[in-house]
């Protein structure tokens, strides 16, 4: 075998899709990939249903293990089931391995459930860093962390495609106003954080909030004014120029400030401006876009209304610079040369 990627989750799943195959479409190189069951993730009810599909895709590591690729990455983690094991034995198992992550895996020790506790997410992240041969990290944050344990890191952002995403033109406010946010249905109890900002938004503008992700209600009392889109790669193509303001917000914990800052990223492409925490690499990324931090729920508001209040003219100004931006500098055709090269897939194949 000559190129294996590696990665827990199927297509759907933002992080797979976005670290793996956005680059494996674009690379033009033979890959087998192994996407463990292929779904948008990992959570323990999904994978206690499906036992048989366990066992096969425990199976296929071993297999994978015993083709001995050239080339092998291995994105976030190779089962959920692992405490390590399968990550050393496919790292050592290649004649080139690359470790690739983009969030603090470091610091999730499983707090979330038995499941997890079980095979925490932070104990085979430092196996992998150990064992690669170079360690691909999403933010600088990741990237400080790897190097304690491995002195080959190659920095490369989450990056977006342009021609993903519908651009905004139409920068007149709808009425209500469209609040949005994107993401995985895990991720959507951020909103919650700030709730009581996102209330006192509807109550003196009747804005609503558009959620595309998944069609499940969680988030209690903001359900009032939600309205939810089932995700798909043709409605995130479409959603978020319908919206007219995108919002980010993180929690104030160390795993946040290992975020990439992808969904603001994806606001800026869609030239739609947005309102995010400045936290870790947001902060930076917020600077660059020329789009307004918030930290308190008194910021959110200011913030959200301060968008609201300008002219449609300025939103947009504010919308194409965003988009400008993210083209430029985190677009996969800006990043490319870099990620193959740290795949070293330009190097020739033994004779």
């Amino acid at each position: 075998m000559e190129r294996c990627a590696i990665t827990p989750y199927g297509r759907e799943a933002g992080s797979s899709r976005v670290r793996v195959y956005g680059w494996l479409d674009r690379v033009g190189a033979d890959f087998t990939v192994g996407s463990y069951l292929g779904l948008p993730d990992a959570a323990p009810s999904r994978l206690l249903r499906r036992p048989l599909a366990l066992a096969r895709a425990e199976l296929r590591l071993g297999r994978l293990a015993r083709a001995r690729p050239r080339l092998l990455l291995l994105h976030r983690e190779a089962s959920p089931l692992s405490r390590g094991w399968w990550e050393r034995r496919l790292l050592t198992s290649a004649e080139f391995a690359v470790y690739d992550f983009d969030d603090a895996l470091q610091w999730d020790d499983g707090k979330d459930g038995l499941a997890r506790r079980l095979a925490p997410k932070a104990g085979k992240a430092l196996v992998a860093v150990r064992h690669a041969d170079r360690v691909v990290a999403g933010n600088a944050v990741l990237a400080d962390w790897a190097g304690r344990y491995h002195r080959d890191v190659v920095v490369i952002p989450s990056c977006v495609d342009p021609a993903d995403y519908v651009p905004k033109t139409d920068y007149t406010l709808r009425d209500p106003p469209r609040l949005g946010w994107i993401g995985s249905a895990h991720n959507e109890a951020y909103l919650l954080g700030i709730a009581p900002a996102l209330t006192e938004l509807h109550r003196r503008t009747g804005a609503r909030l558009t959620l595309v992700g998944t069609d499940r209600p969680s988030l209690g009392v903001l359900e009032d004014f939600v309205d939810r889109v089932p995700w798909s790669p043709e409605r995130q193509r479409t959603a978020l120029a319908a919206m007219d303001i995108g919002l980010m917000p993180l929690p104030g914990t160390a795993y946040s400030l290992g975020k990439c800052g992808y969904k603001l990223l994806q606001y800026a492409t869609a030239g739609l401006p947005a309102v995010a925490s400045p936290l870790g690499v947001n902060a930076g990324l917020l600077a660059e876009l020329g789009l307004p931090a918030a930290r308190s729920q008194d910021d959110w508001v200011d913030a959200v209304l301060g968008l609201l209040g300008r002219s449609a003219d300025a939103r947009e100004r504010l919308g194409r610079r965003a988009r400008e931006v993210t083209a430029r500098r985190y677009s996969y055709d800006a990043w490319l040369p870099r990620w193959t090269a740290a795949l070293e897939l330009g190097r020739a194949a033994p004779s």
